[in-house]
């Protein structure tokens, strides 16, 4: 139990994924799949190539602003070296002078938007531009009951920039965000190195730094640091500068919409239109919308829909018809039955009203046999739609149809049914029982045709003389009789529905007309094709009627 509960898991989970294959696939080929990721890639290839060339960009001026303020910062600490610093008995630096050089300095070496800061040994704050110069920073309040709202709107869009920011950062750049000033300063002082990165400052701006050490010979007696605040002005240049890039993605991107509307929305509006006129129309044809010039899935829908529709029209005409020439078949052995149940009360002789009953009879039956042909006919097409298909040897059908005909039928008028050739088999995929009522169909109309102790004849085409149609090889089967022939007229009429004309001394009544015209449906709808010609003896003349089956052969 639990090994085949096992397997039919196993089966299922082969299934899903042969049909996710196959939909991948599906995928892969669609042309509009492809054409709707063309434009998103698109839109998404310009938004990136602008991140990146900002992301250059920004770089490049931190990295001028970093050699700028380091320049200015050896200048100050030069002149510190060699004005600030006392050598003996240890060397340090004298905080009133450092104060006095940076005083002087200041006003040409120090610019608005940056400010110089001194240490000492101990990272103690000693000289300070700003609190040199005496700025003074001045930020207006907002007004009453608008700080809310606009603080939070900025405040969320600084945050996702800056956090948007960050995926352009590397690991070292990322970690000295995090450092302050003291860090540096300290980091400077120990090592003796340069210390330069952008870090964030405690009101949340983001700051470019350099720290440079004051070191006379070997000792290191305190540091300069050099702080630039307009990297929010250089944050502003990015924003401006990644905007039309922004903007080229927008247009894309609504580009892309518009393309999409007018290729797949309007054309899709356009067929749900005309199928609901379709609909309206009652039956009554209108013009059907095939989008010739697409040739992609919208153009294929528009196409099978226009197939579709066509192919409806075609079946509304046909029951049409049929219903029409069915009425009219029927009210012929109803007008002959009404006719003679009129006459038989006034009949005065035995014969006359035997005469009579006999034709009530004949047209009862005949309009039995054409209710039951009628009948079979209905269903032809639910009967194939309904059984699978399964493989079908022609000849040994044909030779069991053969056999039966010789033991009843065709004897009672000397008529003998055969086979030729030898016994080989000749598969078709096909319904079995629609294809044995072509078989029999065939047959019983050859022998009504036939004279007199003549001859039917079953041929089937060997193999190696199939026709190949479409890259598939046709099983053939012929039918051949010794009757009169078919008129040239109605070589093609014969498979019409009640095609009755019917040789001399047929008997009259005994057929409906149906029997070719279901062998031609059922042949059609197994994708074969059925003709009839008239086979010509050694003179030219016409020797019988000859009808030619041809179905799709299949492979054992």
């Amino acid at each position: 139990m639990g090994l085949v509960i096992v397997t039919r898991s196993l089966e299922r989970l082969g299934r899903m994924t042969g049909q996710l294959r196959a939909q991948s696939w599906t995928l892969l080929t669609s042309r509009i799949g492809w054409k709707i990721a063309a434009f998103h890639i698109l839109a998404l290839v310009v938004l990136i190539a602008g991140i990146f060339v900002i992301a250059e960009n920004r770089r490049g001026l931190v990295q001028a602003k970093m050699d700028s303020l380091s320049a200015q910062a050896t200048l100050i600490a030069n002149v510190l070296i060699e004005t600030a610093v006392e050598t003996a008995p240890e060397p340090q630096l004298e905080a009133e002078a450092a104060r006095t050089v940076l005083q002087r300095l200041s006003r040409v070496y120090v610019p608005e938007e940056t400010r110089a800061l001194i240490y000492n040994q101990e990272a103690q704050l000693v000289a300070d531009s700003r609190l040199i110069a005496g700025t003074v920073e001045v930020e207006p309040l907002p007004r009453a009951g608008e700080a809310g709202l606009g603080q939070e709107a900025r405040s969320f869009v600084q945050t996702v920039w800056t956090s948007f920011q960050n995926l352009n950062r590397s690991r070292e750049e990322r970690a000295a965000l995090s450092r302050t000033a003291l860090d540096d300063v300290r980091m400077a002082i120990e090592e003796g190195r340069i210390v330069r990165g952008v870090r964030r400052a405690p009101s949340g701006e983001q700051v470019v730094s350099v720290t440079l050490p004051i070191q006379p010979i070997q000792a290191v007696v305190g540091a300069v640091t050099f702080e630039s605040y307009d990297l929010d002005l250089l944050v502003a240049a990015e924003r401006r500068a990644i905007l039309p890039y922004i903007v080229a993605a927008t247009l894309v991107m609504l580009v892309s919409a518009l393309a999409l509307t007018i290729q797949v929305a309007w054309p899709i509006r356009r067929l749900a239109d005309n199928a609901r006129e379709v609909r309206l129309a009652g039956g009554r044809r209108i013009p059907l919308i095939r989008l010739p010039e697409r040739r992609d899935e919208i153009g294929d829908l528009g196409r099978a829909f226009a197939d579709m529709t066509t192919a409806l029209y075609d079946r509304l005409d046909a029951i049409e018809r049929f219903a029409a020439d069915v009425s009219h078949e029927i009210k012929n052995p109803l007008t002959s039955i009404r006719s003679a149940a009129e006459v038989l009360p006034k009949a005065r002789d035995e014969l006359r009203r035997d005469r009579l009953i006999e034709v009530i009879q004949h047209d009862v039956k005949r309009l039995d046999r054409l209710i039951t042909d009628i009948s079979n006919a209905s269903r032809l097409d639910a009967e194939l739609a309904r059984d699978d298909l399964a493989l079908v040897d022609l000849d040994q059908l044909a030779r069991d149809l053969a056999r039966t005909y010789q033991s009843e039928r065709s004897n009672q008028r000397g008529v003998t049914v055969e086979v030729t050739g030898e016994s080989r088999p000749v598969l078709v995929r096909a319904h079995e029982g629609p294809i044995s009522r072509v078989l029999f169909n065939l047959v019983d109309n050859a022998i009504t045709f036939s004279p007199e102790g003549g001859q039917v004849r079953l041929t089937l085409v060997p193999s190696a003389h199939a026709r190949i149609q479409g890259g598939r090889s046709l099983a053939r089967l012929i039918v051949d009789d010794d009757g009169p022939g078919i008129p040239p007229a109605n070589l093609d009429t014969v498979f019409d529905r009640f095609y009755t004309q019917r040789p001399e001394g047929a008997a009259f009544g005994n057929h409906s007309g149906l029997g070719l015209s279901i062998c031609k449906q059922i042949v059609e709808a197994h994708g074969g094709r059925i003709r009839a010609e008239n086979r010509p003896d050694r003179d030219g003349e016409v020797a019988g009627a000859r009808f030619i089956v041809e179905l799709p052969r299949a492979e054992r």
